[in-house]
């Protein structure tokens, strides 16, 4: 007859034994689940740095593209500064020369006004026109009035005296004309 001590030992080494094969078995799956996780944990880290090396390298191309806009914008003005005040020049030189000159009076005057043409077609170059004043009819869109002169003989609120001039570009006013307007009295009363 078979011990029962024996059969009882026999069964607990089997049992022993499955445990032993489950614990192992489990532990492979534990072990290729933490391969699996630390492989995956290395890729997600690759894409990571990648991510950063790419967002390094836009915000580098912004900073670039920011810089390179300020200084084309900053050669821009500077071009535009130079057209504007090139045909200027010219007219400093010959205010130089009429104050160097020991000329008349009278040739001191014809020299200025040849100076004033000079600068009214530098500014005409520049698409900068004087604005009509005399002999029109006051708008205060383009005139100042400074004050009014008393008359019947011409329309009411038409610009008698310009003076200062003003200007515009283009339709765009840059400064309005300092003007006296008529008042006429007869006029007002119809």
């Amino acid at each position: 007859m078979v011990d029962e001590a024996t059969v009882q030992g026999t069964e607990e080494k089997e049992l022993a034994a499955e445990s032993a094969a489950e614990a192992s078995a489990s532990t492979g799956v534990e072990a290729g689940a933490d391969a699996a996780l630390k492989a995956e944990l290395e890729q997600v880290k690759a894409e990571r740095d990648q991510l950063l090396d790419r967002l390094a390298r836009l915000q580098a191309e912004f900073d670039n593209t920011r810089r390179r806009e300020v200084k084309e914008r900053a050669d821009l003005r500077d071009y535009a500064v130079q057209n504007a005040v090139e045909p200027f020049l010219g007219v400093m030189d010959n205010f130089q020369l009429a104050l160097k000159s020991d000329g008349t009076k009278e040739q001191l005057r014809a020299g200025v006004e040849l100076i004033l043409k000079q600068m009214e077609e530098a500014l005409k170059g520049l698409n900068v026109q004087p604005v009509e004043a005399v002999g029109t009819q006051f708008d205060p869109r383009f005139h100042e009035a400074l004050g009014s002169i008393e008359t019947s003989e011409h329309p009411d609120h038409q610009v008698l005296e310009e003076i200062r001039r003003g200007y515009k570009i283009r339709e765009k006013l840059l400064r309005p004309a300092l003007v006296r307007i008529a008042v006429n009295a007869a006029q007002k009363s119809e």
